[in-house]
């Protein structure tokens, strides 16, 4: 395999060539020559105004469904829509059937993915079969794959299990990942209480849960000095709970969900099911705080909480339709969409850099001699997102025929291309 990207604007920090436009060359699978001007000679050339390359994006949070549900995704077809939407690594959920708490499903999951252009990497379940009631051999995934512990969709809703979680990881600096959620506040809440939902009829879920949660698993983490990360934060009063914790050196992290900074209660008004998330949508002024808060750096970074589901779980009455919405094709033209004016580099670190950092995850920089783990894409590309981008087996997503700017060519990885050529 040899490749010449042409003129591209490299994003990298860690790199000699950071901000300047280069020809780079790679040969099999290794960047093997970054200059001013290069002969590409034979093999694939690469050449767009505009174009942007960078470390290859990261994803903390996506449900792939297998094993056991093949028929909402699969490895194959996550890897497919990861590798759309610009994403190298993708850390897929325990919430399978049945459930990444044992290490043979944890080496299922890593065995499958190695033929893949995208690197799968599984997230173990605290606690067995994702219930929340006993430990599982999270030593033994950690030694097989597994790179971070969570129950996923459904967070550990017990104190005294959460603190022995914490304190079984800090033996091999592991994270635990929780959506931070009290179930048992307003159990039956379909979206945000407040105003919108009084006038939806729709019984309604408050901030409260999520900020409880936030509040009581800071201290935990500061009392065991373990590592904890809260992905699909929604609430303003979370962030300060988490910015306070930050600067008093309890080691926790934070992400959002580009949904959570694109649509807010006020988009719920037609009922789309495919805007029905938990933690749900919040108010307008709570998804402006978000903003600022990614732009402020108190965001870690971003998590896609990609969700696929078939027809018939989404196109029903919203009281029974599942939570979730798909989110690797669409990420960066969303997040690019509604925060035009930060940097490439501000992105990249949000994308990429960072949950390389929190999760330990090795990313080669960009130079001469070093391994190709790269996304390709260009900022200033204004596109309609229609179905045609997808490569999810699933379609449950509230941003198709929305004009978006932001649009990803590819990614180069393990040693494969895939570019978005009819896109």
């Amino acid at each position: 395999m040899k490749v010449t990207i042409k003129k591209a604007r490299i994003i990298d920090p860690s790199s000699p060539h950071h901000l300047l436009v280069k020809d780079i060359a790679i040969s099999d699978g290794t960047v093997s020559a970054i200059e001013d001007e290069l002969d590409p000679g034979e093999g694939t050339v690469m050449s767009e105004p505009g174009l942007h390359v960078s470390p290859g994006w990261i994803d903390i949070f996506s449900n792939f469904n297998d094993p056991g549900h093949e028929y909402k995704e699969t490895l194959e077809s996550g890897a497919r829509a990861a590798a759309a939407g610009g994403f190298t690594d993708v850390m897929v959920l325990p919430n399978t059937k049945p459930v990444i708490d044992v290490k043979s499903i944890v080496e299922y999951v890593v065995q499958r993915s190695h033929s893949l252009p995208v690197s799968i990497i599984p997230i173990g379940a605290v606690t067995r079969n994702a219930e929340g009631r006993e430990l599982a051999e999270m030593y033994d995934m950690r030694n097989s794959g597994a790179l971070a512990f969570s129950d996923g969709l459904y967070p550990v809703q017990s104190a005294g299990i959460l603190v022995k979680a914490l304190q079984y990881v800090k033996a091999f600096d592991g994270v635990i990942i929780q959506v931070p959620d009290d179930r048992s506040i307003a159990p039956q809440g379909l979206i945000n209480e407040g105003i919108i939902s009084t006038r939806l009829g729709l019984p309604g879920k408050p901030s409260m849960a999520e900020e409880l949660v936030v509040a009581r698993d800071i201290k935990l983490a500061r009392y065991t000095d373990s590592r904890l990360h809260f992905t699909g934060v929604s609430s303003p009063k979370s962030l300060e709970y988490i910015k306070r914790a930050k600067e008093s050196g309890i080691r926790v992290t934070c992400s959002v969900t580009p949904y959570h900074l694109f649509f807010c209660d006020e988009d719920l008004l037609d009922y789309d099911t495919n805007l029905k998330v938990n933690p749900p949508l919040r108010t307008k002024s709570d998804m402006m705080a978000l903003r600022r808060a990614v732009a402020e750096d108190v965001i870690d970074c971003i998590a896609t909480h990609h969700l696929p589901h078939e027809y018939d779980s989404k196109v029903l009455e919203f009281e029974y339709a599942k939570n979730g919405m798909i989110g690797l094709e669409s990420a960066y033209a969303v997040l690019k969409t509604v925060l035009p004016e930060l940097s490439e580099d501000k992105w990249v670190k949000l994308l990429s850099l960072n949950a390389a950092a929190i999760f330990g995850l090795s990313k080669p920089k960009l130079a001469t001699g070093q391994v190709a783990s790269l996304t390709l894409f260009n900022p200033d590309t204004r596109f309609m997102f229609t179905e045609k981008h997808l490569r999810s087996k699933s379609r449950n997503s509230p941003f198709l025929n929305k004009e978006m700017q932001g649009k990803v060519k590819g990614i180069i990885n393990k040693g494969s291309v895939v570019l978005n050529e009819n896109n």
